[in-house]
C-alpha cells in the first residue's frame, strides 16, 4: 500500500508522472550524473558516509558467549545465486569491451561523438543523457528515439552501446522551488526512509552531480518505482542498445543512514524475515544485524530484475551494474555487495567505480600501500564477478598516472573504462587512451582468455566486513591525509577513514601486501555462495581474521582442509561469530583449528585435520605488515605459501612489481606492474623504469620455443621476441619494466 508518513500528503501509486517541468535548451545538453566530492561513493571530500555507530569498536573486539538468537538464519546462499549459470556464454564484444563515455548534446552532434570514440579504439559507448532527470512518458519516449537513432550510427561503425539508467535515483532539474518527482509526484510516497523515517531527499551541492536547486530522490526498490524503472528498462531495451548499465541501486548514505525503513521496506524486510524493522543502528540487536544482510539481498533480487526486464524484450542484452562497493567497508552501509551478484544467472556483471585517492589528483600522491590498496579492490573486482567479464572504471588526473592506474586494472583481469576523475565524461588524454586501448585490442586474448594459474588464495569475508568491529571508517585507503596542496582527499584528513584503522580490513589489504611484495600469484575468494568448486585450484587459502562465517561456509572450508587444503587463519577471535555477528557457543572450525574457545588461545598453532593443515596465528598479521612492512609479519603469513604452495614463476627484482600469472594452451603470460616509484611517504608523480629478472619452472620434459614481451608504453603493442636462458628447468628472462610489460613464455 501507499506510504504515509506524519506531515506527508497521501498520493495514488499509479505508476504514472505527474508533468515535470519542460525540459530548457540547458538541460538538455546537461551531461549526465557525475561522481561524488566525498568519502565512501567516490573519491574526496568533505561528508563522511559512515556514521558511528552504537556499539562503537568495542562491539566484536573481544568476544564472549552470547544468548542464541532468535533471529531467523540466512540462508546458505542468495537465493537467486544457488547455482551458476551453466553454459553461459558471453558476447565476446563485452569480454573484451573497452569502454567510454558518448554524451551527445544534440542529435547533429551524434556522428561526431561515434567518430572520435572510434578513432580513440573504444569498442563500447556508455551512452549518458536524460535519464538522470524526470521525464513525462512523453519526453522519455522521444528522446528514445534518439538514443535508437544514436546507437544506429555505432552499429555501422562496428561499435556497441550501453545505456546508462540511474536505478534508484531521480534527478529533478529546479525541484527545490519548482516543480519536483518528491513534492508533485510519487516521490513523498516511494522514497527511501531511515530509520527514523526521514526521507532520503535533498536539494543541490551535497553532491557533484546535483546542481544548485536540483532535487535528488533515492526511491525504494521495493515500492511501485519497481515496476515503473522496470517498465522504463523495457523500454530503453527496444531502441536496441546491446547493453543497460543502471547506476549503482544503494541505499544511498550521503544524507540519511540505514534507509531503507519506509513502508515498502518494512514490508519487504517482515516478508522475509519474519521480522519487524529494528528501531536503531545498533550492532548488539541481532535484529539489525539481520536488517544489514537482508539489504545485500534485497538489491541483488533488484538487479535481476532489472536484467530480466531488458531480456524479455532483447534475449541478447547484457546487464553491467555500476557497483561502487568495494572490498572496504561500504558495501555495509549503501547495502549493495557486488559478491552476491556473482553466481547469478543471465548476462549481467559490474562495472565497478574503483575510486582513487584524489578528485584533482588521482593517484598521483599514493604511497606504496596506498598502491597496494588500488590492486586489492581491483583483484576483489575481478573474483566478485566470477566468471562474468568485470568491467572498471580507469580513473586518472595526467596521462601518466591514468595509463599506470589503467595497467593495473588490465592485469586484474578487469576490462577498462577510462575516464578523468572526478566526472564521467572525458578522457584523461585522448592519446594515451588511443595507446592504452590499442593493446588491449592487439593482446586481448591473452588478457581476457587465459586461466590463472594462482595456487594461493586470499579470503573476502562479507559478513566479517559487515560485522567485526563496526566503526566510522570505510578503509578505502591507508593514507587519510591529503599531502600538502591537495584538495578533495579521498579521506577527508580524518584518520578513523584509513584501513590501519580498520581491523578486519587491515588485516585483510596486509595479506594482499604480504603477497604482492614477495611477488606470489594469488586470487581472491569472493564468499557471497561459496562452493568447494570455488576452492579447488587452491593449494593454500589466507583466512585473514576470519570471525563471521555461517556453518554451510564452515562446512565448505572443512572440507577443503580435509581434502589436503592448507589454510591460514589470523586474528584474535577464528570463526567466533556467526554469519550475522552473533556470537558461538565454539569456534565454527574448532575441530580445523584444534582449538577450543574457552582454552587460552596460543600465539600460533599448527594442526592436522584429514589431510590437510591449519596454521593459525592469533596476531593480525597483515594489519602489522600494512602499517610496518616487517618482515616477521609478512613470514607469519607466508611460510605455509612457501612450503605449501611455491610459485612456479618468481621475480628477482624491486617488490613493488605487481606479478600476475595467467596460462592460455600452451602459453604461460606473466603480467608485470611497476610501482616502484611509490614509497613510504606520498611523493610526487613519476615513472621510473625498474630493471628484474623473471624465472619460470618449466614442466617435466618440457622446453621453450619463444618468449616474448608485450607493453602499452611504446608505440607498438605487439608482442616482441625477447632473450632468454634456460638453466635446468628453469627459464629466465631479463627485463626493464616501464609501467606494464606481458611476457609470455610458450613451450612445447
Amino acid at each position: 500500500m501507499p506510504e504515509q508518513h506524519e506531515g506527508t500528503e497521501q498520493h495514488a501509486a499509479t505508476g504514472l508522472p505527474a508533468a515535470p517541468p519542460p525540459t530548457s535548451a540547458a538541460t538538455a545538453s546537461r551531461l549526465g550524473r557525475r561522481r561524488l566530492l566525498r568519502a565512501g561513493l567516490g573519491a574526496g571530500g568533505a561528508l563522511a558516509t559512515v556514521r558511528l555507530l552504537p556499539g562503537g569498536r568495542a562491539w566484536a573486539a573481544a568476544p564472549t558467549p552470547a544468548p542464541v538468537s532468535t533471529v531467523p538464519a540466512v540462508p546458505t546462499a542468495p537465493a537467486a545465486t544457488a547455482a551458476p549459470a551453466a553454459g553461459q556464454v558471453w558476447p565476446d564484444w563485452a569480454r573484451y569491451a573497452r569502454i567510454a563515455d558518448g554524451t551527445f548534446n544534440e542529435p547533429a552532434d551524434m556522428q561526431s561523438a561515434v567518430d572520435a570514440l572510434k578513432a580513440q579504439e573504444v569498442s563500447v559507448i556508455e551512452l549518458d543523457t536524460l535519464l538522470s532527470n524526470w521525464l513525462t512518458d512523453a519526453e522519455f519516449a522521444a528522446h528514445m528515439a534518439d538514443v535508437k537513432t544514436f546507437t544506429g550510427l555505432a552499429h555501422a561503425a562496428g561499435m556497441k552501446v550501453v545505456m546508462y539508467y540511474p536505478s534508484l535515483e531521480l534527478i529533478s532539474p529546479g525541484g527545490e522551488k519548482g516543480r519536483s518527482f518528491y513534492k508533485d509526484d510519487q516521490g513523498r510516497n516511494w522514497v527511501q526512509r531511515d530509520l527514523a523515517g526521514k526521507p532520503n531527499v535533498f536539494y543541490g551541492s551535497v553532491v557533484v552531480w546535483v546542481d544548485p536547486g536540483d532535487e535528488s530522490v533515492w526511491l525504494s526498490p521495493d515500492s511501485p518505482w519497481r515496476d515503473y524503472y522496470l517498465k522504463r528498462i523495457k523500454g530503453v531495451a527496444a531502441t536496441g542498445v546491446d547493453g543497460i548499465w543502471p547506476d549503482v541501486p544503494i541505499y544511498f548514505d550521503g544524507v540519511l543512514t540505514w534507509c531503507d525503513a519506509s513502508t515498502w521496506g518494512a514490508a519487504a524486510f517482515k516478508a522475509d524475515t519474519g521480522l519487524a524493522l529494528p528501531k536503531a543502528a545498533d550492532y548488539t540487536d541481532p535484529v539489525f544485524r539481520r536488517y544489514i544482510e537482508w539489504r545485500h539481498r534485497s538489491l541483488l533480487r533488484f538487479q535481476l530484475d532489472i536484467a530480466a526486464a531488458g531480456r524479455s524484450v532483447n534475449p541478447d542484452l547484457v546487464t553491467f551494474v555500476e557497483t561502487v562497493s568495494m572490498d572496504y567497508r561500504y558495501a555495509t552501509s549503501i547495502g549493495l555487495d557486488g559478491g552476491y551478484l556473482r553466481q547469478a544467472p543471465g548476462a549481467v556483471s559490474q562495472v565497478w567505480e574503483v575510486d582513487i585517492l584524489g578528485n584533482y589528483d588521482g593517484m598521483r600522491h599514493a604511497t606504496a600501500s596506498d598502491w597496494v590498496c588500488l590492486i586489492s579492490m581491483y583483484k576483489y573486482a575481478r573474483a566478485a564477478s566470477g566468471t562474468k567479464p568485470a568491467w572498471a572504471f580507469s580513473y586518472g588526473w595526467q596521462a601518466d598516472d591514468a595509463s599506470l592506474v589503467m595497467s593495473q586494472l588490465i592485469a586484474a583481469g578487469c576490462n577498462p573504462y577510462e575516464v578523468k576523475t572526478p566526472f564521467k565524461n572525458d578522457t584523461v588524454d585522448a592519446a594515451m587512451r588511443t595507446r592504452m586501448y590499442r593493446f588491449v585490442r592487439t593482446n586481448q586474448q591473452k588478457l581476457y582468455d587465459a586461466a590463472s594459474i594462482a595456487r594461493v588464495g586470499v579470503y573476502h569475508s562479507a559478513a566479517s566486513r559487515d560485522y567485526v568491529s563496526p566503526g566510522e571508517g570505510n578503509g578505502m585507503y591507508v593514507n587519510a591525509t591529503a599531502p600538502a596542496g591537495i584538495t578533495d582527499w579521498w579521506g577527508g584528513d580524518d584518520p578513523q577513514m584509513s584501513c590501519a584503522s580498520v581491523p578486519w580490513l587491515g588485516e585483510f589489504r596486509g595479506t594482499v601486501k604480504a603477497l604482492v611484495y614477495a611477488h606470489v600469484p594469488f586470487d581472491t575468494v569472493s564468499s557471497p555462495g561459496l562452493t568447494a568448486d570455488d576452492l579447488t585450484r587452491f593449494a593454500v587459502l589466507l583466512l585473514p581474521d576470519l570471525q563471521a562465517v555461517s556453518d554451510a561456509e564452515a562446512a565448505v572450508l572443512r572440507a577443503y582442509v580435509a581434502g589436503g587444503g592448507t589454510v591460514v587463519i589470523t586474528g584474535p577471535a577464528p570463526t567466533a561469530l556467526d554469519e550475522l555477528g552473533g556470537q558461538r557457543a565454539e569456534f565454527a572450525l574448532s575441530d580445523v583449528l584444534g582449538l577450543r574457545r574457552a582454552d587460552p588461545l596460543p600465539a600460533t598453532r599448527q594442526n592436522s585435520f584429514g589431510r590437510g593443515t591449519c596454521h593459525y596465528v592469533k596476531a593480525r598479521a597483515g594489519l602489522s605488515y600494512l602499517t610496518g612492512t616487517d618482515q616477521a609479519s609478512a613470514d607469519r603469513l607466508l611460510a605455509a605459501v612457501r612450503q605449501s604452495a611455491p610459485p612456479a614463476v618468481t621475480l628477482a627484482g624491486d617488490r613493488r612489481i605487481f606479478l600476475d600469472a595467467r596460462r592460455l594452451g600452451g602459453d604461460t603470460i606473466i603480467h608485470l606492474v611497476n610501482f616502484t616509484a611509490f614509497g613510504d611517504t606520498p611523493a610526487a608523480f613519476r615513472t621510473t623504469p625498474a630493471d628484474c629478472t623473471l624465472s619460470y619452472a618449466l614442466p617435466v620434459g618440457a622446453s621453450v620455443t619463444a618468449v616474448t614481451v608485450a607493453g602499452p608504453d611504446g608505440t607498438d603493442p605487439a608482442p616482441k621476441p625477447v632473450p632468454y636462458t634456460v638453466t635446468g628447468g628453469t627459464v629466465s628472462v631479463p627485463l626493464t619494466v616501464a609501467q606494464y610489460s606481458v611476457v609470455t613464455i610458450t613451450v612445447g
